[in-house]
């Protein structure tokens, strides 16, 4: 029987959401090929790209809220709330630290501390709230911690 997960890490963050983008990538951008935005695809919800995981927002500028979790074994799929959108993918992290970009805005101040350079994580995305942000950004032109994303990273061996 396999033992449970451990959450070695958690942080929140407030991603600035722009042109209903955002973005994780390697803090150090001389390994990622293409950085954000280039090669953005705008719909769907995540597109992974090497050093990065483009994500899509219901909204065009806010304030998201970001809680992201750093496990050292797949952890279970949270049940907390219900969530509008979920997603996995993986990606490659050189340096231990992922930055978090907005469209145009660039990067947030914090950075995600996953621990591990050199290291491939699987990534769990799940996004709530993203009528509510689409209504209120359309009603009042801004918004701030509507849209919730939980990014869960675990190693992939």
């Amino acid at each position: 029987m396999m033992g449970q997960a451990t959450l070695m890490g958690e942080q929140v963050l407030k991603p600035e959401v722009d042109f209903y983008g955002l973005c994780l990538q390697d803090a150090d951008l001389s390994v990622v090929p293409a950085p954000y935005p280039a090669g953005r695809v705008m719909e769907g919800f995540v597109h992974t790209r090497p050093g990065r995981v483009d994500i899509e927002s219901a909204a065009h500028t806010h304030t998201a809220v970001m809680i992201a979790q750093v496990w050292d074994a797949e952890p279970p799929v949270d049940g907390t709330r219900a969530w509008d959108l979920r997603a996995e993918t993986t990606v490659r992290c050189r340096t231990g630290k992922l930055q978090v970009w907005g469209v145009t805005c660039g990067p947030i101040a914090q950075e995600i501390e996953l621990g591990a350079p050199e290291t491939e994580w699987n990534v769990r995305l799940c996004s709530a709230g993203r009528a509510e942000v689409a209504k209120a950004v359309e009603e009042e032109g801004i918004a701030e911690g509507i849209e919730t994303y939980l990014v869960q990273f675990w190693p992939t061996a």
